[in-house]
C-alpha cells in the first residue's frame, strides 16, 4: 500500500455564488463538504489510479468526526489519530461570474505532545507494509518545525522511499533529512533555496539533501532534476477552471511512477 501523511487535515467546504463582490452579502447557491488536507487529496487520486492507500494524520472535534465520516465510503483506508482539538476548516467561496475561488484557511488545531507520540507509533507501525509514504502539507499548531524531517528520517530507516511536499521551515528541515523527492512549486522553492531560476534551485536542493526534486511551474508545468537527469515538461494549452488540487493530483501521479517503476519521463 502506499501511505499518506497529513498532519493539518481539514474538513474543506466550498461555497459557489453567482459573483463574488466584497462589502456584500452573498446568496450561496450550492455547499459541498468533503475530507481535506493535502495528504487525503493525494489519496483519493491514488485510489482512483488504482492503488491500496492509507491515510493517516490527525483528526478530533466535530469538524474532524464529520471528515471522518465523509472519508468513511471512499477508498483511501482511515489511520487518523483522535485528538482533542477540533479538525480546521478551508472555506473555498468559487465565482461563477469568473471561475476564481477564494480560499480562507483555519490554522488548525494545538497537537499535544503525547498526540504526536502516538501519531509517532502509528506511523512507525504503517510504514512496516508501505510501498511509498507522502508528507504532505503545513504543521498544525503545537509540532516543531522539525517533524517533516523526523518522519523522513523514519521511512528512510524502513527503506520506504519517502516524498515531502510542504514549505517554509518545516521543508528546508525535512530536505536535509534526505527525502526521496521533494515536490515545491517556484515560491517555495525559491524560499528554500534563493534562486530566483528553478532550475538552479533545484539543482540546490538536491545539493542540500533531496535526492531527486520535482517542481511546479504552475502554466510552465512541471521541472525535473533527478540524478538520472532533468527534464521539463509543459502543458499545451492554459488549462480551464479552479487549479486548487492540481500540486496534490502531480505529487499522487508521481508517487504512482515512482511504486511502478516507470522513468521518469514517463
Amino acid at each position: 500500500m502506499i501511505l499518506t501523511v497529513t498532519l493539518n487535515t481539514a474538513l474543506d467546504i466550498t461555497y459557489r455564488v453567482p459573483a463574488l463582490a466584497p462589502h456584500t452579502s452573498h446568496r450561496v447557491e450550492e455547499v459541498v463538504e468533503r475530507p481535506g488536507g493535502k495528504g487525503l487529496n493525494v489519496a483519493r487520486v491514488l485510489s482512483a489510479l488504482g492503488h491500496e492507500t492509507v491515510v493517516t494524520g490527525f483528526a478530533g472535534g466535530p469538524a474532524g468526526a464529520l471528515l471522518r465520516q465523509r472519508l468513511a465510503p471512499l477508498p483511501p483506508h482511515d489511520a487518523l489519530v483522535e485528538i482533542a482539538g477540533t479538525t480546521r476548516r478551508t472555506i473555498a467561496v468559487v465565482d461563477g461570474s469568473t471561475g476564481d475561488t477564494t480560499q480562507l484557511n483555519e490554522p488548525g488545531p494545538v497537537i499535544a505532545p503525547e498526540e504526536w507520540a502516538a501519531l509517532l507509533d502509528r506511523y512507525t507501525a504503517l510504514l512496516a507494509s508501505a510501498r511509498a509514504v507522502a508528507l504532505c502539507g503545513s504543521l498544525p499548531p503545537g509540532l516543531h518545525v522539525g517533524a517533516y524531517a523526523e518522519l523522513v528520517r523514519r521511512a528512510r530507516a524502513a527503506e520506504v522511499p519517502v516524498l515531502l511536499d510542504t514549505s517554509g521551515e518545516p521543508l528546508r528541515r525535512g530536505v536535509a533529512a534526505r527525502p526521496d523527492l521533494v515536490k515545491p512549486n517556484a515560491a517555495e522553492l525559491a524560499q528554500l533555496t534563493g534562486g530566483r531560476d528553478p532550475l538552479y534551485a533545484a539543482h540546490d536542493a538536491r545539493r542540500r539533501g533531496a535526492h531527486a526534486v520535482i517542481a511546479s511551474l504552475g502554466p510552465a508545468g512541471l521541472l525535473a532534476v533527478t540524478p538520472e537527469g532533468s527534464w521539463q515538461a509543459a502543458p499545451p494549452a492554459p488549462a480551464a477552471g479552479n487549479p486548487t488540487g492540481a500540486g496534490d493530483s502531480a505529487v499522487a501521479a508521481l508517487l504512482a511512477g515512482l511504486v511502478e517503476g516507470l522513468p521518469w519521463p514517463r
